[in-house]
């Protein structure tokens, strides 16, 4: 659940720009979103080889 909530943590951080984006139209914003929608991508990316490794070795993550 460590890796759900670091996604939690990143999604909460870029709320705010996504915010200024979407809802009040901010351009500036927009840049940021970008850059958080790539940083989520690179997160997600981490993810998805750890549970391919790690269902490929047979080993079950720690609580």
């Amino acid at each position: 659940m460590e890796r759900f909530n670091e996604l939690q943590q990143l999604l909460a951080e870029y709320e705010a720009d996504f915010d200024k984006f979407y809802v009040k139209g901010n351009k500036s914003a927009g840049v940021r979103v970008r850059k958080a929608m790539n940083d989520l991508k690179k997160k997600a990316q981490e993810i998805r080889l750890e549970v391919q490794t790690m269902k490929n070795e047979g080993t079950t993550p720690t609580a």
